[in-house]
């Protein structure tokens, strides 16, 4: 895993680089983030880690430029989960569900050279034991219990 790059922001509202030494562009940050390199960015006038902001600023030029990733219905869905009971447990459940997402991205990636219906097979078997895993993760941190995990399948044991 590589190093978190810190990232310094500046009262004139600059972005510096401490591991490249210079200023960089939110459009940097952008790139930075884009390649899966960790970033923390800390406003220099109190110390505060500002990350979030820089990656929500970020995510909204996203969103204002071109095909927006979120619907107007799924975003009004993600505030009413701000303040309720549940708001810790969806942050771990779209958290673990992006996570995933982009293993089985980079999987799908990977086993183009396979046959792709095999692949294809392999990975809708593994998504359902998984997500229903999930869900009962979910379920059991909401506090019902439906007693142990699933059982596994004779040929689960691999």
């Amino acid at each position: 895993m590589q190093r978190e790059r810190l990232i310094k922001k500046y009262p004139n509202r600059r972005l510096y680089d401490t591991q490249v030494s210079r200023y960089i562009t939110v459009a940097d940050v952008r790139n930075l983030v884009m390649t899966g390199i960790p970033i923390r960015v800390l406003d220099t006038a109190n110390d505060a880690d500002i990350t979030r902001a820089i990656l929500l600023q970020i995510m909204l030029e996203e969103e204002s430029g071109g095909e927006p990733l979120f619907t107007a219905n799924m975003l009004a869905q993600i505030i009413r989960f701000y303040g309720g009971t549940l708001q810790g447990m969806f942050t771990r459940y779209l958290e673990t569900s992006l996570d995933l997402f982009a293993k089985q991205q980079q999987e799908m990636t990977q086993s183009w050279t396979e046959n792709p219906f095999e692949a294809m097979t392999r990975m809708t078997q593994k998504n359902v034991e998984i997500w229903a895993d999930l869900q009962q993760d979910f379920m059991r941190a909401a506090g019902f219990n439906f007693g142990a995990k699933r059982p596994k399948k004779e040929d689960d044991s691999a």
